[in-house]
């Protein structure tokens, strides 16, 4: 979506946990133009994987 400042943003449909968010992930994030806003929200998802445990240490 673009902002009335001209900016576009995006929100993840489905929030973070409480320990992602405090890692640092934000679920609203916005950029000056389509390139930079996938380089935000990618950087957000791999936030969320750096904190979530593997699947294998759940075992």
């Amino acid at each position: 979506m673009r902002s009335d400042a001209g900016r576009f943003w995006a929100t993840r449909e489905r929030p973070f946990s409480q320990t992602v968010e405090d890692a640092g992930a934000h679920r609203t994030v916005d950029a000056d133009d389509l390139v930079k806003l996938c380089q935000a929200i990618a950087e957000q998802e791999s936030i969320a994987e750096r904190t979530r445990p593997s699947l294998w240490m759940a075992r």
